[in-house]
């Protein structure tokens, strides 16, 4: 591997940029906003004040979808759901 292609890879690494462009396609695939651009520039500003401890991180669920999600796994309202449980809710 050349020395130019290893700076590029450890440069993307550094920054973890593959982990925020996959991110930031997510939640315009989830959101669908009319205006993309304006959309990620809000979710970057998020990004920005999350990491200045200024604000949230921009997650692709919010509180009502985890709830959601619990209650679909917990099916007899015991309010906790077993590990095998977990494991196939975040596997699909």
């Amino acid at each position: 591997m050349a020395a130019s292609e290893e700076q590029s890879r450890e440069y993307l690494r550094r920054h973890r940029l593959p982990e925020l462009l996959h991110r930031l396609g997510a939640l315009l695939l989830f959101h669908r906003p009319e205006r993309p651009r304006e959309f990620l520039i809000q979710v970057l500003e998020r990004v920005k004040a999350g990491r200045r401890a200024e604000g949230e991180y921009p997650f692709l669920m919010d509180e009502a979808n985890v709830d959601a999600m619990f209650s679909l796994l917990d099916v007899l309202g015991q309010g906790y759901i077993r590990p095998a449980q977990y494991r196939e809710g975040a596997s699909t």
